[in-house]
């Protein structure tokens, strides 16, 4: 079973040297899954434990407030996407101001000597910690060398890929799905409360879920995908439903402006969904945001929509 911690003060006093990996891992895409699953194939090498050390909030949001870029996953699916890669353990740090003040030796003795007992570090090769961002991968090796402990920066890369979270947002702002989603190794999420909308898609004929998304999450370009609808609650344990999803300003209804993100679960209508955490999946593009003329001509190309979702998500296609 993975130990989670938040926070360094729940790391136990008695917890063994490590194999650690750190980074912000937002999207924990291919090339983070490489680094973490290293970091757990060399603790197993030595027989030590494997740690995962990662942040919450966004470092830019305490050192830059306003300036962090949109999120790839929720702190909750992070935690969960980094917990199935093989490591025995994952503390998520408060990222504080005080913490930003900390010059790179302090962090490194009282984090990962002190705390963690480190016996091996690895990072992306273009890590940067410390007060200022000061202490980069060279610095690591030699505060290894006066610490006890090894360290390695390795290239975020997956069968010969370069990758990065920067990357795959800006295939999102594009509407490139399929593109993020292989970078990614699974469909991009977004996550959110199901609240009342206009309910204009349930008197097309099509009910859908409109989610108020997490703040600052990192939302495809305006349009219409395929892909899931997935909930795991009381009511609906883990059920992931095919689903058409909407984003935009439904343009060709009067007052229309502001943005929303829907999913309609395909050939369901008798889904009650209000007030339930619920997350959409996104496989494949299907097409822009448009005006139509009129409504008939909306609902003609809603079932087209939908047919091309029902091709996309069936068995074989996904």
């Amino acid at each position: 079973m993975v130990r989670r911690w938040h926070g360094l003060d729940e790391v136990p006093a008695d917890w063994g040297r490590s194999v650690i990996t750190i980074g912000v891992f937002d999207g924990v895409h291919r090339g983070h899954q490489r680094i973490v699953g290293r970091a757990a194939e060399q603790a197993r090498e030595r027989g030590l434990k494997s740690v995962v050390i990662t942040f919450d909030p966004h470092p830019d949001e305490v050192v830059r407030p306003g300036t962090h870029p949109p999120l790839l996953s929720s702190t909750k699916r992070r935690i969960e996407l980094l917990e199935g890669l093989g490591t025995d353990a994952v503390v998520v740090v408060p990222f504080t101001l005080e913490l930003s003040k900390v010059g790179p030796d302090e962090f490194v003795q009282s984090v990962l000597v002190d705390r963690l007992h480190a016996a091996h570090v690895i990072v992306g090769e273009d890590f940067r910690f410390g007060h200022k961002a000061k202490g980069d991968v060279a610095l690591l090796k030699e505060l290894g060398e006066k610490y006890d402990f090894t360290a390695e920066g390795a290239p975020l890369v997956a069968n010969g890929d370069k990758i990065s979270s920067t990357g795959i947002r800006a295939l999102l702002e594009s509407g490139a799905v399929e593109e993020a989603c292989h970078a990614l190794g699974r469909p991009h999420r977004v996550e959110g409360i199901v609240v009342r909308g206009h309910q204009r898609g349930r008197q097309l004929g099509f009910p859908t879920a409109n989610l108020e998304t997490l703040p600052h999450t990192a939302i495809p370009a305006d349009g219409v995908y395929a892909g899931w609808l997935v909930c795991d609650s009381d009511r609906y344990p883990r059920f992931r439903w095919p689903a058409a999803i909407s984003i935009g300003t439904n343009p060709t209804f009067e007052g229309a402006g502001e943005r929303t993100v829907e999913a309609y679960a395909l050939d369901r209508d008798d889904l009650d969904l209000y007030g339930e955490h619920m997350a959409v999946d996104f496989e494949a593009r299907i097409r822009d945001t448009l005006k139509f003329d009129s409504i008939e001509a909306l609902i003609e190309e809603m079932h087209r929509d939908v047919d091309r979702a029902r091709e996309i998500t069936s068995p074989g296609q996904a």
